[in-house]
């Protein structure tokens, strides 16, 4: 489930960045910032469960990071 939000949240991100590059990073921040209170309450798990669950949040907010700067990217090579 996490997963599915995840993807479906970085396609978001992506296109919004592509179209309002200034206005994407507020909804950028606020989307890494609900995925670390995710990351940070599975590291409240003891020994090697407490990495596992907040291995997928962490990564999920690589990934908008990712997504949100591609598409500011793509958009600043645009010719036009």
């Amino acid at each position: 489930m996490v997963i599915g939000i995840v993807i479906a949240a970085c396609v978001v991100l992506a296109v919004l960045a592509f179209l309002l590059p200034r206005l994407s990073r507020h909804p950028q921040n606020g989307a890494q910032r609900g995925l670390g209170a995710g990351s940070r309450a599975g590291m409240k798990a003891p020994g090697p469960l407490g990495r596992w669950l907040s291995k997928p949040f962490s990564s999920g907010s690589r990934a908008m990071g990712r997504s949100g700067g591609a598409g500011r990217r793509a958009r600043g090579r645009m010719p036009f």
